[in-house]
């Protein structure tokens, strides 16, 4: 594995010691390292597992099950799709299905010019406004494509 950069590794000794001695660390620490870098690089998962006296393979399966959780950094812009039961029998496997084709990429991916990432999400609990979207924390209701297009034209202005 090669070093990790100066810069991370200081910041990740202050995000350490700031939940050193807390039960269940974990995912708090998680959520300092993907608030200070939006996502959480691989180069700090072994300094997390020595940390923590946990293994690498712990700290990934974390970061793995968890949808909120990044490996990768996202686009400027995060658009996430409902795809629970309520959503998808109002329509969102169509709204889904056209949200892929015109960016042109797939679920937890990133349009080639770094402007939006596409993410499934279950459930944003705007049920009654089926199907439901959320960009960039803002929740959005009764998505179809049309209102997708917009959505997505003012992302990627």
């Amino acid at each position: 594995m090669p070093p990790v950069p100066a810069d991370l590794a200081s910041r990740m000794t202050e995000i350490l010691a700031d939940h050193r001695g807390m039960e269940g660390s974990l995912l708090p620490i998680l959520h300092a390292v993907q608030g200070a870098w939006g996502y959480v690089p691989q180069e700090v998962v072994p300094i997390i597992a020595l940390d923590l006296n946990i293994s690498r393979a712990e700290v990934h399966g974390v970061i793995s099950f968890y949808h909120d959780f990044r490996e990768e950094p996202a686009g400027r812009h995060v658009v996430k799709l409902c795809r629970a039961e309520a959503c998808q029998a109002m329509g969102a496997d169509r709204v889904a299905s056209h949200a892929r084709q015109a960016l042109g990429i797939d679920w937890h991916e990133t349009t080639a010019d770094g402007a939006v990432t596409l993410e499934p999400v279950f459930c944003l609990g705007l049920c009654a406004c089926a199907p439901a979207a959320m960009v960039d924390g803002r929740v959005v209701g009764r998505v179809d494509e049309a209102r997708l297009d917009a959505l997505l034209a003012t992302v990627q202005a």
